[in-house]
């Protein structure tokens, strides 16, 4: 009985060492969330992973997109962006991936950032006749504009948005004035929000810009319409994102480049677990969009948002993490 239990308390030993072994390889690790719902309950969902499943201390830290980036890119810290819109610091990136301070690893979107002009469903099944923006301009009829029926409308973000100055730039180049539309400016994020609620609460025509992953593309069914013209970096650049140039020519709206950044020095002492993880961890836009609207509708924060989605959806994150990581993070639950 005596050999019996010293046997048991040395297994029971060994395991808690291999626990701490454990523990200390992944170690201390931060962990950035932006300040935008998808990167929120991504950057939870890695803590609770990393911290139940590898044994890792880690923690949030928040940032924004510049302040992070750029903070890796020359310190090395924090360690992890899960969310990372590198196409917004494309030269930062760069030099920090350049002198060896940062990494790419994997895709957590790789469906992209997807921004555009989009539609409801019920309007493109009504009319499948309308899949481009040059095809939306030749119906102004089935947009009217709540001030002026007689024209079409576009509906526009906010200003100071990049997505606002993009619109009003595409407007032009596809000749949306003399095609008989009018640009409404939606004054706020909530106008935008509203204007597109209302629309499909009514089942009434709407078309203007929006992005993708979002907590309302989860809640409403919208098609994004194509451009109907190829991209042109150049065009883009030159003209399309820049509101005071006169002249813009049709361009297709680029996608975003999304992926997870690591600091150097943690992806050395990380582990190879832990970095499969984080190099298999990606989901859907349609995923992401609606979870973000059960968070809305729930008034759940990322923390309830990772949690749910983690009970929801073991057959998506479970193929991220090791068998024994699962176990582990179930558990938790």
């Amino acid at each position: 009985m005596k050999m019996l239990l010293a046997t048991t308390c040395l297994a029971a030993g060994l395991m808690g060492v291999m626990s701490s072994a454990n523990a200390a390889s992944c170690g201390s690790v931060t962990i950035a969330s932006m300040n935008w719902q998808s990167a929120e309950v991504l950057s939870n969902l890695d803590k609770i992973i990393l911290n139940e499943g590898y044994g890792c201390d880690a923690e949030i830290t928040i940032g924004d997109t510049v302040p992070t980036i750029t903070s890796m890119a020359e310190k090395g810290k924090p360690d992890i962006a899960p969310e990372a819109w590198i196409d917004l610091l494309p030269d930062v990136v760069k030099k920090g991936t350049d002198e060896g301070r940062i990494i790419k690893v994997g895709s957590p979107l790789p469906d992209g950032g997807v921004q555009g002009w989009w539609i409801p469903k019920y309007v493109a099944d009504a009319h499948p006749d309308i899949k481009t923006i040059p095809d939306m301009f030749k119906h102004p009829e089935l947009f009217p504009n709540p001030e002026d029926s007689s024209k079409g409308a576009v509906y526009n973000g906010p200003q100071g948005w990049g997505g606002t100055v993009v619109t009003a730039q595409l407007f032009k180049a596809f000749g949306g004035e003399k095609a008989g539309f009018t640009l409404v400016d939606t004054g706020s994020s909530a106008g935008l929000d509203g204007s597109i609620a209302k629309a499909n609460e009514r089942k009434a025509p709407w078309v203007g810009y929006y992005w993708a992953p979002t907590a309302l593309l989860g809640k409403y069914q919208m098609v994004k319409l194509d451009e109907g013209v190829a991209a042109n970096p150049t065009e883009w650049k030159r003209c399309i994102t820049v509101a005071d140039c006169s002249d813009p020519k049709p361009a297709a709206w680029p996608k975003d480049t999304i992926v997870t950044l690591v600091a150097k020095p943690f992806s050395e002492k990380a582990g190879p677990e832990v970095m499969a993880y984080l190099q298999k961890r990606s989901w859907s836009n349609d995923t992401v969009n609606k979870l973000m609207a059960w968070m809305t509708d729930n008034q759940a924060s990322g923390e309830d948002g990772a949690k749910h989605f983690l009970k929801e959806n073991k057959d998506l994150w479970s193929k991220w993490v090791s068998e024994d990581a699962a176990k582990k993070i179930e558990a938790s639950l």
